[in-house]
């Protein structure tokens, strides 16, 4: 069974902070298609268009008709563990220090046999559910699990490694004002996170929450302008050596197209939303990155919440659709920047915000706090790159995937 974690005892600063090591990095251009499922939370292999045959190692040509038409796709996850192995010793300066470690055999109900690491509450001849996950190095690797685990099988180490879990770990959310902040502080606070920092603009305005927010147990508000380079730059020298989680909230709305829009407005929307992620990156991910590996409340995520307009323009939200896609191009350079630390990046794509003002002329489906809550814990959990909240940017998402350029002329040209 899973050792249930306990909240580390504080850093001893005369102790060494692990330098980040990453396990093997090389790849296959075809193998990093594994890679691309787990960013997703997805588990898929290639699949022969022309016979049918799935397909294990990834591989460049079908095993069985030589057709190069491979494409990936969501299969059956579930097996039986065929064989398992302990390894004790590893040339790997990575597993090096982390021995020892499960290795196995799974087969799977659909045909191929897998290697894998296996989770620990499993063990020969179990039946096991399948999962793709992202490794330090940011590869997509395979992982049995249980097919009913315990109350705390997110502790294993295996999994933990490959996880930004939010227990025992302290978050940020860099605008407390933000509509989702305070459903986050509640989601973050009930998996676990041993304190929540919120970031404050305007300190001397009033807001509803900010009672609420003040008589929790383990939450410190704290003055924060995402525009203000020295205001970031102060709340980094004060608690950026804490932060293990960093959840960028800060948004800045405006209704109109591009010819409709002032221009100051543009400029605030890009103030708040790009270039307020470019600072919370300067100031917060050195020292982030630099503690990946620093034992059970290590650094481990930087999230980005974006609208999902950042894939695809809207009219009526010009300037903001062309700020949340700048916000995302940072983001995607951000990932690889954060790629040598094992640091994940993460990206959370939401429709319409019910509650938000600036969206209210919109029909619904909109999204929930909540909902957007309970994803990026979610996505936290299983280690994810790419999360979608809400039936509108599930429904874009999937139809940018599919061809992006026909997904402009439906939502430029008046299609559904």
């Amino acid at each position: 069974m899973t050792t249930p974690l306990t909240l580390p005892p504080k850093k001893d600063p005369q102790k060494r902070t692990k330098v980040p090591v990453l396990p093997p990095v090389a790849r296959s251009r075809a193998a990093l298609g594994l890679g691309v499922m787990a960013a997703q939370g997805r588990f898929g292999l290639q699949v022969c268009s022309e016979c049918a045959a799935i397909q294990y190692p990834p591989r460049d040509a079908c095993v069985k008709c030589m057709s190069e038409d491979l494409a990936w796709q969501d299969v059956d996850p579930t097996g039986k563990v065929m064989a398992e192995t302990t390894i004790r010793v590893s040339p790997e300066p990575y597993f090096r220090e982390r021995m020892p470690w499960r290795m196995g055999a799974v087969q799977l109900a659909v045909g191929p046999t897998l290697n894998c690491h296996l989770h620990g509450e499993i063990g020969r001849g179990d039946a096991v559910r399948m999962a793709l996950k992202l490794d330090k190095a940011g590869q997509g690797v395979l992982i049995a699990l249980p097919l009913k685990g315990s109350d705390v099988m997110q502790d294993d180490p295996v999994l933990r490694a490959m996880s930004c879990d939010p227990k025992h770990r302290r978050i940020l959310i860099s605008d407390a004002r933000a509509p989702m902040a305070l459903a986050l502080t509640q989601a973050m606070l009930s998996a676990g996170a041993a304190h929540v920092f919120l970031g404050e603009p305007e300190a001397w305005l009033s807001w509803p929450e900010r009672a609420e927010l003040e008589g929790m147990e383990n939450v410190s508000i704290m003055p924060l302008d995402v525009t203000d380079v020295s205001s970031v730059a102060k709340l980094a020298a004060e608690i950026g050596g804490k932060v293990d989680i960093l959840i960028n909230t800060a948004s800045y709305v405006r209704v109109g197209g591009i010819m409709d829009n002032d221009t100051s407005f543009a400029s605030n929307s890009f103030e708040v939303n790009a270039l307020g992620l470019m600072r919370l990156a300067q100031g917060f991910g050195r020292a982030m990155s630099g503690r990946v590996q620093d034992g059970i409340n290590s650094a481990a995520a930087f999230v980005n919440i974006l609208s999902v307009r950042a894939l695809s323009p809207d009219a009526n939200y010009g300037a903001f659709g062309a700020s949340q896609a700048a916000a995302r191009s940072i983001s995607q350079s951000l990932r690889a920047e954060f790629q040598s630390s094992g640091m994940r990046m993460m990206n959370v794509y939401i429709g319409p915000i019910e509650g938000d003002a600036w969206f209210q002329p919109l029909p619904p489906p909109k999204v929930t706090p909540n909902a957007i809550a309970r994803s990026v814990v979610s996505g936290l959990v299983d280690g994810l790159e790419e999360v979608t909240c809400g039936d509108i940017a599930r429904d874009v998402y999937a139809r940018w995937q599919a061809d992006a350029l026909l997904l402009e002329r439906e939502m430029t040209g008046g299609g559904s």
